[in-house]
């Protein structure tokens, strides 16, 4: 964990060169180390240069997702006879990773900026795929009407085993179709979330119908320190109350939230190919794309 702020200053470089500013927090770089499943001692590579540990020149990692074949990958590197090592050594853990779960294959994933065109190119080289796109919107807060419907109370789930169980049962059955989802027991799912440092219980809110739970989000401030924004973490609706504004009920109350606490607006990331309205729910409410995310897979 002492290697966050090395981690950091590399990743965050690599960032500028591509976006003109970083896009993460040395908290971000901590949440994944921190990570349950992630071996510090095998699943990550920092590399120098030899004589000189002042800063690393490489950084990558393959980090098992559940206990399914997917591993997720990242390489990042400042000097160019690093990378194809990096690579090398992040694809051979991920068959590794695979392995020790059981499967006769990996699936390895890796998420590239759409601007970055010299990193998309060298998936590309590696036998990467594009398989989907996640977009970044951001909804900028001035006054927000947190809403209501007949028959729906939205309530705070914090202190609540019973409603907590909800939320993950709603998550679990809500999110089973979309892209990459891991499914993970009540436990576990709670374990990976306590895990992060910007986590935060209190942000959880459930949605009845008629007193039957339907609906769950869970917020974050994963862009507190740096933008001063709430973040959306999941919104999740069970497919039987779908249609009804459950989803846009929920984002309201959460804006409003976030105005509350001198939030200067909310984040969330949406799959582009989800298979539900999730996109245009989002766009309707005012929120607007600010970066796109391709999502890049190969199986070994």
């Amino acid at each position: 964990m002492e290697d966050v702020p090395a981690v950091y200053g590399l990743v965050s470089g690599c960032d500028t060169e591509v976006l003109g500013h970083p896009d993460m927090t040395e908290e971000d770089v901590a949440d994944g180390l921190a990570a349950p499943g992630f071996d510090l001692g095998r699943d990550g590579w920092l590399v120098y240069r030899r004589g000189d540990d002042r800063a690393p020149v490489g950084w990558g990692y393959a980090c098992r997702q559940g206990d399914t074949p997917d591993v997720e990958i990242e390489v990042c590197s400042s000097e160019p006879e690093v990378t194809p090592w990096l690579w090398d050594a992040v694809l051979e853990r991920a068959r590794e990773v695979a392995g020790e779960l059981g499967h006769p294959h990996a699936v390895a994933g890796i998420g590239i900026y759409r601007q970055d065109h010299a990193k998309q190119a060298l998936a590309k080289e590696y036998g990467f795929e594009a398989a989907t796109s996640f977009h970044r919107l951001r909804a900028d807060h001035a006054e927000v009407d947190p809403g209501s419907l007949p028959g729906v109370t939205v309530h705070q789930a914090a202190g609540s085993e019973e409603m907590t169980r909800a939320a993950h049962r709603i998550h679990q059955e809500g999110f089973a179709e979309h892209f990459g989802f891991v499914p993970k027991e009540y436990d576990r799912w709670k374990e990976d979330f306590d895990s992060s440092g910007t986590h935060d219980w209190s942000q959880l809110l459930l949605a009845k119908v008629d007193g039957r739970p339907a609906a769950m989000l869970l917020g974050s401030d994963m862009f507190v320190s740096d933008e001063n924004c709430g973040y959306v973490r999941i919104l999740s609706v069970l497919p039987g109350f779908r249609g009804r504004g459950l989803g846009r009920l929920l984002l309201k109350r959460a804006f409003a939230a976030d105005v509350s606490r001198g939030r200067a607006g909310t984040y969330l990331h949406v799959d582009a190919g989800n298979s539900s309205p999730a996109l245009d729910l989002y766009l309707s409410v005012g929120m607007r794309p600010v970066q796109a995310i391709d999502v890049w897979r190969r199986t070994l």
